[in-house]
């Protein structure tokens, strides 16, 4: 028994390929933090308000929301290892031109074409080591790339704080440059690439109804917090045109079965169902904290955003405590470590639902720690968890469905907790909004329960299958 319970060993082809993408991986991971940091001072050299600089982002978001729905079928049609080049060269490029854009709307154009070029590769990174590493390895591959997104918005703020106090805000797009090159130059020599399924149809119908639903959903949620006198046309309808288009996408892939651009029958499947709603209200409850931390500091604290940034590097020290979680989901199963983290996490936001302006920084340095580790565990346990009963052609489309579900989780977890927080007001809102989201994270302990306890087993798929 003890001989079954041990792991195969990952080898070095599949972490080799695992180093190579997450290469790639890093800058659109980093690139909205880093960015973010840099909006006052382009503001400034733009000539435009703080709201409108804002753009800035949320073109970059509402592009990547628009393109990852036809990343299910580009996998399949032109093969991942082609599509994710194309992802690093449209990023490539967009990134250059943000570095020299003339004006406000070319500075935003290009952020859009950043974006297209992220909704591209953060699917097809998932679906590439997914596919190469079998269900036997999932946990432990997926660690890697589950380690780079939790550290990264903790980065972000610090790289960005760095390069716009030494230089200019054109920097902040300029340090991708080297990145994506690199990141090509190893994606044509070390992924495996396999012939392309010109057969396959595109569902232009379906693509355009969650493409547009969902950027309809990201852009309401965005403005929930600071609707103004502009509720009607900045959230309630957007908010409705989204939620409408989604269920015609919904209603359409039911009938059209697998020939949909994202198959919705996949969430029939037990492990796949309870996982995707598990990264949902995960989603909800643990990213829209993470918005809240580093206001907290600033605001009711009065660190300045880089030495915030600093403190917030203990999530990255907690994310790293726990690269050993990958491996116990592939023997043990999803389950186990899912609901443990869960409870962490909810233990871990409460200092600040209580905290005073005399809390210990110890107290609140280890919750951060507990935090980053736990909220780093629960995302590797989950991904894991929804691709361990799917089949090798089902992959792209649940990587697609895994992307805009953790996407509109973090979303709506940011507007509804910074709308508690400025509903309620000073210290008093911070508190309110951070025990809504312990009372999220204990909901969605909930689906956590439901993901099976143990992986289904099933022959490891072969690394150069990616077609």
């Amino acid at each position: 028994m003890a001989n079954e319970e041990k792991p195969e060993p990952l080898g070095r082809p599949l972490i080799r390929l695992a180093l190579v993408v997450v290469v790639g991986g890093v800058a659109p991971l980093v690139d909205t933090t880093v960015v973010n940091v840099a909006l006052p001072a382009m503001s400034d050299e733009v000539h435009v308000g703080a709201q409108a600089t804002q753009w800035v982002t949320t073109a970059y978001l509402l592009a990547l929301a628009v393109t990852v729905p036809v990343t299910a079928w580009a996998s399949d049609r032109f093969g991942s290892k082609r599509l994710w080049i194309a992802g690093l060269a449209l990023f490539f490029i967009g990134s250059g031109l943000c570095a020299l854009a003339w004006d406000f709307r070319a500075l935003v154009a290009f952020r859009a074409l950043q974006g297209i070029g992220a909704g591209i590769m953060l699917p097809v990174l998932q679906t590439i080591l997914v596919r190469a590493a079998g269900p036997s390895k999932t946990g432990r591959v997926l660690t890697v790339v589950m380690l780079v997104s939790t550290i990264a918005p903790i980065a972000g703020p610090l790289v960005g704080g760095a390069i716009v106090e030494a230089g200019s805000w054109r920097w902040v797009f300029v340090i991708n440059l080297p990145i994506c090159a690199t990141a090509i130059g190893l994606a044509l020599r070390f992924v495996p690439g396999a012939p392309a399924q010109a057969e396959k149809r595109l569902d232009l119908t379906g693509v355009l109804l969650l493409g547009i639903g969902t950027v309809a959903l990201l852009y309401a949620l965005s403005n929930a917090a600071n609707q103004g006198g502009n509720a009607t046309v900045r959230v309630w309808t957007p908010l409705i045109a989204g939620v409408a288009l989604t269920a015609g996408f919904v209603a359409l892939s039911l009938i059209r079965g697998t020939r949909s651009a994202i198959p919705v029958r996949l969430l029939a499947h037990k492990a796949f169902g309870s996982a995707t709603a598990s990264l949902l209200l995960t989603g909800v409850a643990l990213y829209g904290a993470l918005f809240l931390i580093p206001l907290y500091f600033q605001q009711q604290r009065g660190l300045t955003a880089l030495t915030a940034g600093a403190v917030l590097a203990l999530q990255g020290v907690g994310s790293l405590l726990t690269r050993w979680v990958g491996g116990v989901v592939d023997r043990i199963g999803a389950r186990p470590i899912a609901v443990v983290s869960v409870l962490l996490c909810a233990a871990a936001t409460v200092p600040f639902a209580i905290a005073t302006p005399h809390t210990s920084w110890v107290l609140l340095g280890a919750a951060l720690t507990v935090r980053g580790g736990a909220l780093s565990a629960v995302n590797i346990a989950i991904t894991a968890g929804a691709f361990s009963d799917l089949s090798h052609e089902e992959v792209p489309a649940g990587s697609a469905i895994v992307r805009l579900v953790q996407q509109l989780g973090g979303a709506a977890g940011t507007a509804l907790l910074a709308t508690i927080a400025a509903a309620v007001g000073a210290a008093a809102g911070f508190h309110a909004a951070f025990f809504c989201s312990i009372g999220l994270t204990l909901v969605a302990l909930i689906t956590c329960i439901g993901i099976p306890a143990r992986r289904r087993t099933q022959p490891a798929a072969a690394l150069g299958a990616d077609s």
